[in-house]
């Protein structure tokens, strides 16, 4: 046994994870596990300038690497306030996230003290579960407790509240436990009774359609999915935010589906008779929960790990609990002894030709030579220009709304976007967590100029600490979804839409970053080279045209809540 405070008892338990990166601003009511961190290298603590950024960063690097992100907010009250937008957004996203927030000292609670808020019930909505550690020598359990639910399916953040007497107290702790001896890393498999009953459907389906979600992305199952689309010979539509789920060059892979997805892949799902929903919930991004944009008459396969979410927003003929990529698996095996429809070759045949067209027309229609910069020319630019080894990271808002099935996604794992939440304010801090995940694939963050105003402190981060990634901002003076919104259903009476910024690239030089502008595509791609070659942070500030807002017309304005 050995004798510790309950901040290093804190410290003691994130060691014996293995956790590799703590996001975090310092604060007096965690300053006993502060002081442990400097003594933890191993930890890699990353000082932030605002909570929410660090939870940002948190999430992109949970998404990136596979691990659970940690952010340590020093404060309690005003501190533990900041995390709650990316705390609400990595709910959305199902990250595993461990949140810790130093809290008033037991003996002052309910007297209105200094920096005194109810955090118990203020993080309630918006984690899996939020705990207030009762006494220093629970603080290990509550650790382990802490990251067995963050990483229980489905994924998602948690809060752990510390009071200050708590960390600062002394107790007898024995060995800290590792993950293997208190949380299992066997994922579930389908019955076989499931499995053969969904291998047969998929085998005498004419038109079948594989929908990977982020069951498929988040595991790094691309060969599971792809091998099973190879043996089914059917397409594979990603999940809206999913897109980088299997490799954009594979033949086999028709890109994002749904009402903001691309026409091929949309199509596909609005006329499969069988739906393989291979871990996806077919949600509002995917589907705005709806039949104008799923087959009414599909028989659809569902494969998810957690069963609440199985038929949820559509009736189902069948439901497989399991992780999706072991039913992958499983399906590629029961399928090998199977003769398939013909009718499902022409299906496939014809689906690649229809995606050869609409690329081939993708970059015909791209607006090249027109200025201000035109979104479908930045993007082609931006195709021909990035890595394919990048990363990209991506806001809600206009043109976010545009990129997502714009760009490209060589190889899994490459986009990283706020999906259900839609925030805007995510891409440049996520991004850097993405880089720290990922130090030697070139990440390139995508956003407006809107967006990067909220964020833009967080450059001293990454310049402290080298963290070197692109911000391409693309800088088109307003808030372009709302705008959007004002010009489609509100007759162009614009209000609150038009915003000014400082010249960012200027501005990042300011910071000790690397700062381009770019006023033409010419511009943008030597911009763009410069910055990814500069062994800086760099912001490229790109102007585009204020006028091209995506159109929300093409949707339902009963659905604009996405």
């Amino acid at each position: 046994m050995t004798k510790m405070t309950g901040g290093v008892a804190a410290v003691e338990a994130l060691k014996a994870e293995g956790v590799g990166q703590v996001f975090g601003l310092i604060g007096s009511a965690t300053m006993e596990m502060f002081d442990a961190i400097y003594d933890a290298p191993e930890l890699g603590f990353i000082g932030v300038h605002d909570e929410r950024t660090g939870t940002h960063m948190a999430d992109g690097y949970a998404r990136a690497s596979g691990r659970t992100g940690v952010v340590l907010a020093g404060q309690n009250g005003p501190g533990a306030t900041n995390l709650v937008t990316g705390l609400a957004q990595a709910k959305a996203a199902y990250t595993p996230i461990v949140s810790i927030a130093g809290a008033l000292s037991s003996g002052h609670v309910y007297r209105d003290a200094f920096q005194e808020v109810d955090q118990q019930a203020l993080f309630a909505p918006i984690t899996k579960k939020t705990w207030t550690v009762t006494g220093t020598d629970r603080v290990p359990e509550m650790m382990r407790e802490a990251f067995r639910v963050a990483n229980a399916p489905r994924k998602g953040p948690v809060q752990l509240n510390l009071p200050r007497d708590v960390l600062s107290g002394e107790a007898e702790f024995g060995p800290m436990q590792s993950p293997e001896a208190y949380r299992p890393v066997t994922p579930p498999a389908g019955s076989a009774e499931a499995i053969a009953q969904a291998a047969r459907m998929l085998a005498g389906a004419a038109r079948p359609v594989i929908v990977a979600g982020g069951g498929i992305k988040n595991t790094g199952a691309a060969d599971v999915a792809l091998a099973l689309a190879d043996a089914l010979n059917a397409p594979v539509v990603t999940s809206p935010g999913h897109g980088d789920a299997v490799p954009f060059g594979h033949p086999k892979n028709a890109g994002q589906m749904g009402p903001r997805g691309n026409p091929v892949a949309s199509r596909l799902v609005k006329e499969a008779d069988v739906i393989l929903a291979l871990g996806t919930r077919l949600g509002f991004n995917s589907t705005f929960y709806s039949y104008d944009n799923i087959n009414r008459d599909a028989a659809i396969i569902q494969v998810e790990q957690d069963p609440t979410a199985l038929g949820r927003y559509f009736p189902i003929a069948l439901g497989i609990w399991a992780d999706a990529p072991t039913a992958a698996g499983q399906l590629t095996d029961a399928l090998a002894a199977m003769d398939r429809r013909a009718e499902a070759e022409a299906w496939t045949a014809a689906f690649q030709s229809d995606r050869e067209a609409y690329l081939a027309k993708r970059d015909a229609d791209a607006e090249m030579d027109t200025l201000p910069i035109q979104p479908s020319g930045l993007f082609r630019t931006l195709r021909g220009v990035l890595p394919r080894d990048a990363a990209l990271t991506m806001d809600a808002g206009t043109l976010c709304l545009q990129a997502t099935d714009a760009m490209n996604y060589w190889q899994p794992k490459s986009l990283f976007t706020p999906l259900d939440f839609g925030l805007v304010g995510f891409s440049f801090a996520a991004g850097l967590g993405v880089k720290l995940a990922m130090p030697d694939r070139p990440v390139v963050s995508l956003m407006g100029d809107g967006g990067f105003g909220m964020t833009v402190s967080e450059l001293s981060t990454a310049v402290d600490h080298g963290i070197n990634t692109v911000t391409v901002v693309m800088n088109n003076g307003c808030w372009g979804a709302e705008k959007a919104y004002q010009r489609d259903f509100f007759g162009q009476r614009y209000i609150g839409a038009d915003i000014s910024s400082p010249p960012f690239d200027k501005l990042a030089e300011l910071y000790g970053a690397r700062g381009f502008a770019a006023r033409s595509l010419g511009e943008v791609s030597e911009a763009v080279e410069a910055a990814l070659a500069c062994g800086k942070p760099a912001v490229v500030d790109v102007q585009v045209d204020p006028a091209a807002l995506y159109s929300f017309r093409r949707d339902s304005f009963k659905h604009r809540g996405g």
